[in-house]
């Protein structure tokens, strides 16, 4: 359209939070951008680029009307013998609605009389004006800060001409300016006390000039960064720092640490980013590199320096917001900054070790970990409990004992200083302190990995006796909160119980460990004694779902998902191939016919008051379609349960594709609700022989359409 321009609003605050900043400013304009489309002031095909430096939000939005199309509206008003009389004159129910609507009785000839449904009623059609940018823009405005996610508002208050701080305003930072322009030209709206104008502001210390006067919609961005020393868009001041980052530490021969989080708050931490060279003392890598990690990127959101082979160097690299000629102070000055943060860490990793992990286990006595399931040293005794169990089971006395040893010491280190003030740190601070006890690595790497996995992707324990802790730290939360009725609701989940459900299904199906679920569940509820009731047939419910959600999202479809786990697999190590079974089963060309037919052999079954054998007796097998069937069950059966029972479920499914003629021609000539009671008996036992053939790998009916 010919009258169309650009539109660029921006609002200019003080420094809004980092972790929000990418969110706030993608909202802000996606929800202006949607808001103008709907009143019909921009097109579907209408561009919108973002804007979101730590002082301002802004959009940019292609093809804006300074007006809206008119649009012609027709609405319904009443049925005709309700708005006109027999001889065809308005009734006062009809000049009363018309008035209502800014018409009068002139408007009567141009009423329609439309079917609408059994009868016909009166139409009044109109053109209605478009809205005017200005009105629109408003409207969307309003929208776009009211819909913004904003952590935590905050009141204050408005300097006014006549009364200073009178009024008051709620947002996330105090806002200081706005500004929209169409093209070249000035849109009046105003928002949280501020009127639009075209002066905005750059870089608090390096802008060229203050204010900065925007000519033109399109020369935002470029009058920022020229006069302003500001990169407003997000996304560009994202990849100008990743590529700084980068020829820096190549410089060095090392490769910055790679923090997608980090990078994010340090990009929505400064306006014009500049990346310096920093150093400490190399004496400072004698602490785990882990605590000096932590402690740049959490304290300093410096980007720590690895060599070729990952180790972490003693440099570090910064990203400032100023670009001074000599920027010696400002590396001098955050290097004297880090070097305390990194002196308290060598202090604390010191002091930690004169004190043994085996001495720490007594205190933890007196740490509450729920107030319905005791401390966290009656927590250990559960873990303890359920670890010797499983050990057992997959390794013998051996695994048990070193499953023992490592449960309990996995909670000691959260009475560590390191700890204490690194809480993410729990874990592998415990691996650190138990080498330096002289404990083996089986027992060091387990009491680090009894957490994993402890997010999606994260890694699984590195060894067998990691794993049974792990398993048995988990299950402990799930078995006890489940038994004491904390169970997640909605997206509410405090103590992450999908995540610890989950990380079991990880551990049991990528590990192919011979556990049954069941039995696993039923392992861990006698660690709890008389403290709670046994919750294993809910928290199974709740492993499947996890499983069946989490399958999905690996790209299986919900019907081969629903056929496999409707049996309850207890091995989940078989979940994939019988997953594969399934998929190569579904597309043979008989599939369709034999999980329709098996879907009405269960509804069958169903019927049936109690449970039906299933057994054959040929002598009663009086149909010639009966014996068939029977004949071709027991050609295919051994042959499917020999595949079974090596695993390989793909061939056990594939052999029953031979049964789709039979059942075919059983059903098209046998009447199973026979008179005869023998003959119904009879055939109720070949169709739940049938039953129990074609469903031992999965429940094929789910496969039906």
């Amino acid at each position: 359209m010919s009258d169309t321009k650009n539109l660029l609003v921006e609002l200019f605050v003080e420094e809004l939070p980092p972790k929000a900043l990418k969110k706030l400013g993608e909202s802000f304009a996606h929800t202006l951008a949607e808001s103008l489309k709907a009143q019909g002031l921009a097109t579907e095909h209408s561009a919108t680029t973002p804007f979101a430096s730590p002082r301002r939000l802004a959009a940019h939005i292609s093809a804006v009307l300074p007006a809206a199309p008119d649009k012609a509206v027709s609405q319904k008003l009443m049925p005709v013998s309700v708005g006109l009389t027999a001889d065809g004159q308005p009734t006062p129910a009809l000049l009363k609605k018309l008035a209502a609507l800014g018409a009068d009785a002139l408007a009567l000839p141009r009423l329609e009389r439309r079917p609408d449904g059994k009868a016909e009623a009166l139409f009044f059609d109109s053109l209605v004006p478009g809205a005017m940018l200005a009105v629109g823009l408003q409207k969307a405005l309003l929208e776009a800060l009211a819909k913004l996610p904003i952590p935590k508002l905050m009141s204050y208050q408005l300097e006014t001409g006549e009364l200073p701080g009178w009024a008051s305003v709620q947002f996330v930072r105090p806002a200081h300016g706005l500004v929209a322009l169409h093209g070249a030209d000035l849109v009046p709206v105003a928002a949280l006390g501020l009127e639009s104008r075209r002066e905005t502001h750059g870089h608090r210390f390096e802008a060229q000039m203050d204010p900065v006067v925007l000519q033109h919609a399109d020369h935002y961005a470029q009058q920022l960064q020229d006069q302003g020393a500001v990169i407003a868009s997000f996304a560009a001041r994202h990849g100008e720092i990743a590529r700084q980052l980068q020829a820096a530490a190549s410089k060095e021969g090392l490769v910055p640490i790679d923090d997608a989080a980090l990078l994010d708050e340090v990009t929505a931490l400064v306006e014009r980013p500049n990346v310096l060279l920093g150093q400490f003392e190399e004496s400072f890598l004698a602490v785990p590199p882990e605590c000096l990690i932590l402690t740049m990127k959490a304290n300093q959101k410096y980007f720590p320096l690895l060599d070729a082979a990952g180790r972490l160097t003693h440099k570090f690299l910064i990203v400032s917001n100023i670009s001074p000629d000599d920027a010696s102070a400002v590396v001098g000055g955050n290097e004297r900054v880090v070097r305390p943060r990194l002196a308290d860490a060598k202090f604390f990793f010191d002091q930690d070790r004169k004190k043994r992990l085996a001495d720490r286990v007594a205190g933890l006595d007196k740490v509450v970990y729920h107030g319905k399931l005791g401390t966290q040293g009656e927590r250990v005794e559960r873990v303890r409990a359920i670890a010797r169990a499983i050990g057992s089971q997959l390794g013998g006395e051996a695994l048990a004992a070193k499953a023992d040893q490592a449960a309990l010491l996995a909670k000691a280190d959260l009475l560590t200083d390191m700890v204490g003030e690194f809480p993410e740190l729990q874990g592998t601070m415990g691996r650190y302190y138990a080498q330096h006890d002289g404990l083996g690595d089986d027992i060091a790497f387990a009491i680090e990995d009894h957490y994993r996995p402890r997010f999606a992707g994260d890694e699984l324990p590195r060894n067998e006796v990691g794993t049974v802790v792990a398993l048995a730290d988990k299950l402990e939360t799930l078995v006890g909160l489940f038994g004491i009725g904390q169970l997640p609701t909605g997206d509410k989940d405090p103590f992450a119980l999908r995540r610890h459900a989950l990380g079991v299904v990880r551990m049991l199906s990528e590990n192919s460990l011979p556990l049954d679920v069941d039995a696993l569940l039923k392992t861990a509820s006698p660690a709890f004694g008389e403290l709670i009731a046994d919750p294993s047939a809910a928290l199974a419910d709740f492993i499947f779902d996890r499983l069946a959600g989490s399958l999905r999202e690996q790209g299986y479809r919900a019907k081969e998902v629903d056929a496999v786990l409707s049996l309850r697999p207890q091995r989940l190590g078989e979940v994939a191939q019988r997953l594969a079974a399934v998929r190569a089963f579904a597309a043979l060309p008989e599939a369709p016919a034999l999980a329709a037919a098996n879907k009405r052999v269960g509804n069958i079954l169903k019927k049936v008051e109690g449970a039906v054998e299933p057994k054959v007796d040929a002598a009663l097998l009086k149909e010639p379609a009966e014996a068939a069937l029977a004949q071709a069950l027991a050609a295919v059966k051994p042959a499917a349960d020999a595949a079974f029972a090596r695993g390989d479920h793909a061939a056990s499914l594939q052999s029953l594709a031979a049964l789709k003629a039979p059942v075919d021609a059983f059903f098209d000539g046998v009447m199973v609700n026979a008179d005869d009671p023998a003959l119904r008996a009879n055939r109720l036992g070949l169709l739940a022989t049938l039953h129990a053939a074609m469903n031992r790998v999965a429940d094929l009916s789910k496969l039906a359409s």
